[in-house]
């Protein structure tokens, strides 16, 4: 005779979250961790931020490094996929090229949710969960601008540039990756002339749209309740690993270093803002 569980389990795990959310609520500020700035200042480091970062990302890519760099460290890249039996990014993109409003659907993913899902956790966590706030915003922070070292050190052409044979491009017929949002459609796309001039086109090294995924669902996962929410929320990097391999701007090996700076911006994001919050606790 086996025993069914009783019919307000859910409830019951649900109940359990949130008990465990507000023990670690508590503690947090009984620690004494702080919470974030005014709104206003915050809105602004963090647009400062990006800025500053946005501007320091286009002066060592593609404005700069002879599209044969590119090239050499894309082959590398590709090499070692090869050598790990990983190389399957071109496949994937095929299986989908006939499906134009799916491709459709992903290039417009792609775009927006890269910048709207990590608008909102931010915002979400700094109304709802201040004390969580300000390591998790010093955490995006540092994610973004370690991912610099990646773009500077290793400029890497990604797939949709591999057969283009344009300023940029590679022009190599051996790997025929199509940029999805150039030929199938967007809001955009970096194909375009404009695009091509102000945005650094090797920024490919880690996959800063796999960082961002991943940080957006280590910052929800702990203050979500329902089932569905946090099913989403772990799902959101899936798909966004997918939207990055099926547009061909990555390849899997920058979703992994995607994954290397944010676990080092985790650390050092922490460390920032303990430090902070201690070092103005001092002043006042």
């Amino acid at each position: 005779m086996t025993l069914s569980p009783p019919d307000d389990a859910p409830a019951v795990e649900a109940d359990d979250r949130r008990s465990q959310l507000g023990q670690r609520l508590r503690r947090l500020s009984d620690e004494g961790v702080g919470t974030g700035l005014h709104w206003w200042a915050e809105a602004l480091l963090v647009l400062a931020f990006y800025v500053v970062y946005t501007w320091s990302r286009n002066q060592f890519g593609s404005a700069s490094v002879d599209p044969s760099v590119a090239l050499d460290n894309a082959q590398r890249v590709i090499d070692l996929e090869k050598a790990m039996g990983l190389f399957q990014e071109l496949r994937i993109q095929e299986w989908f090229l006939d499906w134009t409003r799916f491709l459709q659907g992903w290039n417009l993913f792609y775009g927006t949710c890269h910048f709207g899902v990590t608008i909102f956790t931010l915002v979400w966590l700094y109304r709802r969960f201040p004390v969580l706030y300000p390591r998790w915003r010093s955490s995006f922070l540092c994610t973004t601008g370690l991912a610099l070292v990646g773009f500077s050190l290793f400029p890497l052409m990604p797939p949709r540039l591999l057969a283009d044979c344009g300023e940029f491009g590679g022009c190599l017929a051996a790997y025929p990756f199509v940029d999805t949002l150039a030929e199938v459609g967007g809001l955009w796309s970096f194909d375009s002339g404009t695009m091509q001039k102000v945005s650094n086109q090797y920024a490919a090294m880690p996959s800063l749209h796999f960082a961002w995924a991943s940080w957006c669902t280590l910052a929800l996962w702990p203050v979500l309740q329902r089932t569905w929410t946090r099913i989403l929320v772990a799902a959101y990097p899936v798909a966004t690993l997918f939207a990055v391999i099926v547009t061909g701007n990555h390849y899997w090996i920058d979703a992994a270093g995607g994954v290397a700076v944010l676990a080092a911006g985790v650390l050092l994001g922490r460390l920032l803002a303990d430090g902070w919050h201690r070092w103005s606790s001092r002043r006042t």
